[in-house]
């Protein structure tokens, strides 16, 4: 399986399949045009409420990262017009500014948080298996 889910965590389970999916696609560990489990197959390989994964399915076909084609199964949409994509870029920016104030009270300067963040590109394009990305 591309992710794992932590019922512990305090992220809810649904949302963690979502993000996993997309992180497996951003990797490349899916592409498109691969076909996903459906939603009973998902739910019973991670022992997880069949409801649970439908709605994960619902926000991922929502935001076009998945497309269901009925009677034929799930599979990784093809990239284009990305919804919302401004009330996401907003939330992404709210997020970046929830890090910087983190950092502040780590007492990161400005060049450590950037060090910090150029760090974690580094990893992601290992982990991409793209090294000099």
């Amino acid at each position: 399986m591309w992710f794992r889910v932590d019922p512990r965590l305090a992220t809810p389970v649904y949302q963690q399949v979502v993000d996993g999916v997309k992180e497996a696609v951003a990797k490349g560990l899916l592409r498109y045009g691969d076909r996903l489990p459906s939603v009973r197959e998902l739910a019973t390989m991670m022992t997880l409420n069949h409801n649970t994964v439908a709605k994960a399915y619902q926000e991922l076909e929502r935001e076009r990262v998945i497309e269901v084609v009925r009677g034929r199964g799930t599979y990784v949409a093809q990239p284009g017009v990305v919804p919302d994509r401004e009330e996401r870029l907003e939330k992404m920016a709210e997020t970046m500014r929830l890090l910087w104030v983190e950092a502040h009270h780590l007492q990161l300067s400005e060049d450590e948080f950037v060090k910090l963040f150029q760090q974690s590109m580094q990893e992601w394009n290992r982990e991409r298996g793209r090294d000099n990305a």
